[in-house]
């Protein structure tokens, strides 16, 4: 796939099935991970990767936080079901490590770009992907059963074989290069 094709046609594609990526893939997806912009190399990141079981876990993990965080009975019923949209879900964190030169803001810029590019890299693979934040994202009960009470969960990134033909959303019309204002 030519960059120009990928960087101008990436959607995300929210209804995934089996298959999901395969162990070469997944190699492919770290490696695409590792070379982001990263100030002084920190990899002030990491992707915690569920499947199967693990899928049902995180989703008991969610209707807990939805319990606990008075989210509503519609969140709680739901909560269990959300991670089994996909065959795999990266927990996108950040992995904050201490250094003068570099600021948690780009830090936490250098752990997005990551999660870009996996989600670039699972397009040219030919999988599907979405990237999810929402209240489980910045929920306290999510951080501490993750082990990441002290960092931010970026997104849940859902990966598989696409539903549906997915169609390419049209390119965006709006304007975001401006003459310097100095």
């Amino acid at each position: 796939m030519h960059a120009r094709h990928l960087l101008l046609n990436r959607s995300s594609m929210p209804r995934l099935i089996a298959p999901g990526p395969t162990p070469a893939d997944l190699e492919l997806l770290q490696a695409a991970a590792l070379r982001v912009p990263d100030h002084m190399n920190l990899v002030p990141y990491q992707f915690f990767v569920l499947q199967g079981e693990a899928l049902e876990k995180l989703g008991q993990v969610f209707k807990r936080a939805a319990q606990n965080e008075n989210m509503g009975d519609q969140a709680v019923a739901r909560a269990p079901e959300l991670p089994l949209r996909a065959p795999l879900v990266f927990v996108l964190t950040t992995r904050y490590q201490s250094n003068e030169k570099v600021p948690r803001a780009e830090q936490f810029a250098s752990a997005a770009c990551a999660g870009h590019a996996l989600l670039q890299m699972a397009f040219v693979q030919g999988y599907g992907a979405v990237w999810r934040t929402g209240p489980y994202a910045e929920s306290n009960t999510v951080k501490e059963a993750l082990g990441v009470a002290n960092e931010d969960i970026v997104g849940f990134i859902y990966i598989g074989t696409p539903a549906v033909a997915t169609p390419i959303k049209p390119a965006k019309t709006e304007t975001v290069f401006f003459p310097s204002p100095l």
